[in-house]
């Protein structure tokens, strides 16, 4: 037993913990767990917990259904909220998924963040990834939930009494104490929506971090008799909610290695390379970062949402934005590709996106020219001389680009893309057929 596990031992002991979740993700981004006490945390550290993985979509057969939780140390944290909890302290702590022979299993996502990153090291290159994570809070209407928000509030809009930002408060209160970072909180441009940014670092910490922010949200939110959405597009007519993801690359020693004083918009051949590479798989990772039939309901042109597959630096209509340099902050150079949402799994996501950008790398691609008008605004026409791409405009397309793209498809394993794909596409045809509000009140009297 190494040291950490040693050290959490002790933690849990001083604190009282008295249940600890062993959590991990399913491939479609839902967190799931395993309680054990913490009389058997040592165990578990030492050994692993079997448990039935044909139970979770997309992991097991029933013939294959023994596996094993393996939990890494440096993600335990006690849940604050339950410190004064009658049930009793708990914690958390996120496992990799082994098959019964020890092996890591090919089905688990945060192993395939840990075999992209693994690839990327291989190259000399750390990736790091700051999301951000946008949701709306509304009141529970009862019986019947309804989207309606429960505040007035606009785009950084400062009101000390308003209930949104007391619960936003507590959040960010109970974010710091399961040690993340939170370098920001605001009101986001939607009546209901917020945004919470924490500091960006490797990316398998980030992914991790992005689903504690998840259910931290939720849970808190829930106490305050309201409940909180990461759905991409939950009411008609307004913004939806992104997750922008702040991307960067820093060598062995730690050094910025996206910053080049001499280059394009400040960045080096290979922060273009690999803007190249995400650039050339953007339809194909859309299936992977925008991964639910209500995420193409934001990918609209006219709510700020990204549609074109383009690169800028200002410019908030680019697939790719390139925050503006500021000197003395060389190590704050870094890319934003801004059309993935909160719906999808973070750690395919972020496998996926760093595989394309290492594509772009190996191959040394050039990228596009950088856009600096406003994409919305040109015709079909302008888009097609000048090159520009659009997105996929639903689920099915975008899984169709999937499917024909072997790098992006990698990045998720055979295991992973098969159950994956075949989940989503039962997603697409059951609201293929379905027959909706919209349709009803426009046919149902009409014809």
């Amino acid at each position: 037993m190494d040291d950490k596990a040693r050290e959490i031992l002790e933690i849990a002991k001083a604190e009282n913990v008295l249940f600890i979740d062993l959590q991990f993700t399913d491939i479609l981004g839902v967190t799931k767990s395993v309680t054990i006490p913490t009389s058997g945390l040592e165990e578990s550290l030492e050994r692993g917990t079997w448990f039935d993985g044909s139970s979770i979509y997309g992991f097991a057969r029933i013939q294959e259904s023994d596996m094993i939780l393996r939990p890494d140390p440096n993600t335990f944290r006690i849940l604050p909220w339950t410190r004064n909890s009658s049930a009793g302290v708990r914690a958390r702590i996120f496992c990799d998924i082994q098959t019964p022979e020890g092996e890591p299993f090919p089905g688990d996502p945060r192993g395939a963040l840990r075999k992209a990153l693994a690839h990327a090291e291989a190259l000399g290159f750390s990736y790091n990834t700051g999301p951000e994570l946008e949701f709306f809070l509304f009141r529970n209407g009862g019986a019947v939930t309804e989207a309606v928000p429960h505040d007035i509030g606009g785009y950084f809009d400062f009101s000390p009494n308003d209930e949104a930002e007391i619960v936003r408060s507590d959040i960010v209160n109970a974010l710091q104490a399961l040690d993340i970072n939170v370098e920001m909180s605001h009101h986001e441009v939607a009546i209901g929506q917020h945004e919470i940014d924490f500091r960006y670092g490797y990316a398998l910490q980030s992914a991790d971090n992005a689903m504690t922010l998840k259910y931290a949200v939720k849970g808190v939110a829930t106490s305050h008799g309201l409940f909180a959405t990461f759905m991409p597009k939950p009411i008609f007519g307004i913004n939806g909610s992104g997750m922008h993801v702040h991307q960067s690359m820093v060598d062995s020693s730690g050094k910025n290695i996206f910053f080049d004083p001499d280059g394009q918009m400040k960045l080096s051949e290979v922060a273009q390379q690999f803007v190249a590479g995400q650039l050339a798989h953007a339809r194909a990772l859309a299936g992977v970062v925008a991964p639910t039939v209500n995420s193409y309901k934001r990918l609209t042109p006219g709510y700020e949402a990204p549609v074109y597959v383009c690169w800028a630096q200002r410019n908030r209509s680019a697939l790719i934005r390139v925050p503006r340099y500021s000197p003395g902050r060389e190590a704050s150079t870094r890319v934003e590709l801004r059309f993935p949402d909160p719906s999808c799994n973070p750690y395919l996501a972020f496998a996926a996106m760093l595989e394309a950008g290492l594509d772009g790398i190996e191959r040394k691609l050039t990228p596009p020219e950088p856009v600096t008008d406003d994409v919305f605004h040109w015709s079909k026409e302008e888009r097609e001389a000048k090159g520009v791409d659009t997105l996929p405009g639903t689920l099915e397309e975008a899984l169709d680009e999937l499917a024909k793209d072997e790098v992006v498809r990698n990045a998720l394993g055979d295991h992973i893309y098969v159950a994956y794909d075949r989940a989503k596409r039962e997603e697409w045809e059951e609201y293929r057929i379905h027959v909706s509000e919209w349709e009803t009140k426009r046919y149902l009297t009409t014809i």
